[in-house]
């Protein structure tokens, strides 16, 4: 849990005695659990001649305080999150989430995924954008739990970063509470690590991972996709938060490339990249119910279509993907011109406009588009199941 620090090494209001005089300030400890991490390098502190500056050095310095001030800061935004089933509050070793309501399934089976938000983060570093990371790292775990038909129900992050700057990791936390109220899953735990020395100070990485349940009966597996059935696509918001590798070999990712307005784009190229992940969790609710059986569900991240969709499906189908049934986003043709990517790369990296793939019956499909209509998502018919080799057919 990220508030696992032992009292006995928070300081008093002024720094421990014989701290900054004059001897070499190594020896600081942040406690992570069990673990004490000595900060690298040699401070040297001037005489306490003045208890303020002293103490303002301190805290500085003192990876605890850091600790407590984020806490204290990204408190309201996690218990924002909370469902019913949490118990207790912020602090402890673990959260606890009862499973009462979990008992009126007849067979329920927990979920769970887990994922980051890859070298996204770089543009959010760069852009001093912090806001909207932790929304990606939710959105990548809960929208996997959904593929299976299941309802997210909490959900744990875990921050490393070179420097515990706390405005900077609260504001990092109140992205994944963003997340997670999207997604309506409670944010029970998390850590946040300083890696001193390891990581540079300014930069950070977001992970985490989802918890959820379905009733067997509900489980999405693909098995009964057959010849005939209809290949339905949600709109993503943009790249999403996978390919951000080949993203910043096509563009020059600088403070001015990122704020350059593009007309193609409406926006400036940083706003259509950093755009956080679209979360399907409410949009597969809607979905259920209004009665529609998924038979198929892929969640279009690192591999494109070429990877991805056949996830969802059995042997002896293909997927039948027609390339313009839905008009492409101008951010992947930017990268595909300015790249000079393939068209079969660009299918096999980026989600390019389809940020979730469905396979329902031909006669749940208009059912299906006004249930993802309903959920503000736009929906489009991109295709259909045909007999043959396992994989996908773009045409």
């Amino acid at each position: 849990m990220r508030v696992r620090i032992r009292l006995t090494d928070l300081p008093p209001k002024l720094p421990p005695k014989g701290f900054g005089t004059g001897q070499h300030d190594a020896a600081l400890f942040c406690t992570h659990g069990t673990k004490s991490i000595p900060s690298l390098g040699t401070q040297h502190h001037q005489t306490q001649q003045n208890s303020t500056v002293t103490h303002k050095f301190w805290i500085s310095h003192n990876p605890e305080v850091a600790g407590y001030k984020s806490v204290e800061l990204m408190k309201d935004a996690v218990k924002s999150t909370f469902r019913p089933e949490v118990l207790g509050g912020i602090g402890g070793f673990s959260g606890a989430f009862s499973l009462e309501k979990i008992k009126q399934m007849e067979d329920p089976v927990l979920l769970s995924g887990t994922d980051g938000c890859g070298t996204k983060v770089k543009l959010a570093f760069i852009m001093d954008k912090h806001d909207t990371i932790g929304i990606d790292a939710v959105a990548m775990c809960v929208n996997d739990v959904v593929c299976a038909g299941g309802e997210p129900l909490f959900f744990l992050d875990y921050i490393a970063c070179g420097k515990n700057y706390p405005e900077k990791i609260a504001t990092i936390v109140g992205g994944v509470a963003e997340g997670c109220r999207q997604s309506e899953c409670a944010l029970i735990g998390g850590e946040t690590a300083e890696h001193p020395g390891l990581m540079p100070v300014d930069e950070y990485d977001v992970a985490g991972f989802a918890v959820g349940v379905v009733d067997r009966k509900d489980l999405i597996t693909g098995e009964n996709i057959k010849p005939g059935d209809t290949l339905i696509g949600i709109a993503s918001s943009g790249v999403h938060s996978n390919g951000f590798s080949l993203v910043r070999s096509v563009f020059t990712i600088t403070e001015e490339s990122l704020n350059t307005y593009y007309d193609s784009l409406g926006k400036t190229l940083g706003e259509a990249l950093l755009a956080p992940t679209k979360i399907y969790v409410k949009t597969m609710k809607s979905i259920k119910n209004a009665g529609v059986r998924v038979k198929g569900c892929s969640h279009i991240t690192g591999g494109g279509f070429y990877e991805n969709i056949p996830r969802m499906l059995p042997d002896g189908v293909r997927a039948v993907v027609k390339k313009d049934s839905y008009e492409v986003p101008p951010i992947f043709k930017m990268l595909q011109t300015d790249g000079e990517i393939e068209e079969d790369m660009m299918y096999n990296t980026f989600n390019m406009g389809i940020g979730l793939v469905l396979a329902v019956a031909p006669e749940d499909v208009d059912t299906t588009m006004e249930a993802i209509k309903a959920a503000g998502e736009t929906p489009y018919v991109i295709g259909n199941i045909e007999a043959g080799e396992k994989g996908v057919t773009l045409c």
